[in-house]
């Protein structure tokens, strides 16, 4: 039996079950099984699909299925996985179970908002196990909607411009995307949509690679907040309620890098090896500009979401040094993100909602007041920073070796100028431990204030567990993605 369609089964049955549901335990009862469910799906996937490739099996995709949709255009509900769709899929698992008790306390219309989290979940697993360009491009889109309503409506600040602008940054690189789409199917003369079958064709001509290829790699980009498309992702951030913003930076902006991945360079190889200087040097803006901004900036959230466009620049960057350590580390930095920025929203969350200020010039001395929360936030700024130990620095490592192994002066110069962001990293995140969680308390009103309440202990220890797990057993990462990095460089 292919396991494969549950991840879509599950989701549309918690929909369904949450429609139906009459009051706030019940709403959570849907939640926690449902969630719970997918996280156990997800670690036996992984647990079977390494078996797999350790029994001999050669496939470039495992799990493959295909039901035909649409004739005409040749569309197919094509499913399937390598090593890279699994990780992520277990990325996800993972961002939505946490998230599920980050929002435990979630006020009001808590069947409404999980609804809408539902969906946004069911589009992310459904984009990480297509092999059809258009099934992938309409999970894609149904990612992305609910956003609109989840930061409108249960967000805070200035929302409603927060999620306008969100909307149409992420439509805007919607249409890029589709034109590249549709560019690449007709381009290649392919009677067929699958990714596999019309990269294995190699027959879109390069001049029309090199119209479709900036088109894509953007499209995607947006949501990987490449420079200078990135300006949607602080504010999205910064207003979304929690579970949202460590579902958006923890897995939904991984699509865009996952897409280039993908889509842009694996069906437009030429393209990508003759015009990746261009994005290199954008990427390498994008690393070091949102370091730079994370300096400068007051606001919890606006310091984690700019730290957000750094390191998920950093993702790109790697993907277009083109070798497979720098690929490697790519995909260990989107795993690590996930969980560091997952867990970095999670804890602002829950000082947040007991201070009501994001402002770091107005807290002082958390650590005596709410000391788990605190040494929570402690241990997420080392794996930010790049704590040996600790995830960050697995994957920031892997790829600067990566990027630098390529012989020529252009990529060893770019690659030390974003090396220049691990300094500056380090400097906002001692600068805001520093200034929020040490001495003396200077608000009377915080001295009263509560720690972290059961369910929000349950979050901060799974995400901090998952951290260190990966930066201290990074190997069977590697191992698990290995071959899907090489397959997809095999063809660029």
């Amino acid at each position: 039996m292919n396991i494969l369609p549950v991840f879509i089964i599950i989701p549309i049955a918690m929909l369904l079950a949450l429609w139906c549901s009459r009051n706030i335990r019940q709403t959570r009862a849907v939640m926690v099984t449902g969630s719970t469910l997918l996280l156990i799906l997800s670690v036996y996937l992984t647990i079977d699909f390494i078996q797999l490739r350790n029994a001999g099996e050669s496939a470039d995709m495992l799990y493959t299925a295909s039901w035909s949709w649409y004739e005409p255009l040749n569309i197919a509900f094509s499913i399937g996985v390598d090593g890279i769709s699994v990780a992520m899929l277990l990325l996800s698992s993972i961002i939505v179970f946490t998230g599920t008790f980050a929002s435990w306390r979630l006020q009001p219309m808590t069947k409404e908002f999980f609804l809408w989290y539902t969906l946004l979940s069911l589009g992310v697993y459904g984009f990480f196990i297509s092999t059809d360009l258009f099934t992938m491009f309409m999970f894609y889109e149904t990612a992305l909607i609910p956003m609109y309503l989840l930061i409108g409506v249960w967000g805070s600040g200035r929302k409603e411009y927060s999620a306008m602008k969100l909307t149409l940054m992420l439509m805007g690189g919607s249409a890029f995307l589709l034109m590249g789409i549709l560019g690449i199917y007709f381009g290649s003369g392919a009677t067929t949509m699958n990714i596999h079958e019309i990269a294995a064709m190699n027959a879109i001509p390069t001049n029309i690679q090199y119209i479709f290829f900036p088109l894509t790699f953007i499209g995607f980009g947006v949501l990987g907040a490449l420079f200078p498309f990135h300006t949607w992702s602080p504010d999205g951030h910064a207003c979304a309620p929690t579970s949202v913003s460590m579902l958006h930076a923890g897995v939904l902006m991984k699509l865009g890098g996952y897409g280039c991945f993908r889509i842009a360079m694996y069906l437009l190889p030429q393209a990508a090896n003759d015009l990746a200087w261009i994005f290199i040097i954008l990427t390498t803006i994008s690393v070091v500009y949102g370091a730079l901004s994370a300096v400068s900036q007051t606001d919890l959230k606006y310091i984690n979401a700019y730290s957000s466009v750094s390191h998920c620049g950093l993702v790109l960057f790697a993907i277009l040094m083109m070798t497979k350590t720098a690929c490697t580390g790519a995909i260990l930095q989107m795993l690590s993100h996930g969980l560091m920025t997952a867990l970095f929203f999670a804890l602002i969350g829950m000082i947040y909602g007991r201070t009501h200020t994001r402002d770091i010039r107005k807290m002082r001395g958390l650590m005596k007041i709410m000391p788990f929360l605190a040494v929570g936030y402690v241990i997420a700024g080392l794996a930010n920073l790049g704590l040996p130990g600790f995830s960050g620095f697995v994957a920031e490592m892997t790829i600067f070796v990566g990027a630098f192994s390529v012989n020529d002066t252009f990529h060893r110069a770019v690659t030390i100028i974003a090396c220049t962001s691990i300094v500056i990293t380090a400097v906002y995140i001692l600068r805001v431990v520093g200034r929020i969680l040490y001495g003396e308390p200077d608000n009377d009103e915080f001295k009263k204030l509560s720690d972290a309440t059961w369910d929000e202990k349950f979050t901060v220890i799974c995400l901090v567990v998952c951290v260190a797990a990966l930066g201290i057993a990074p190997m069977w990462v590697s191992d698990l993605v290995g071959s899907g990095v090489g397959s997809i460089l095999s063809n660029i």
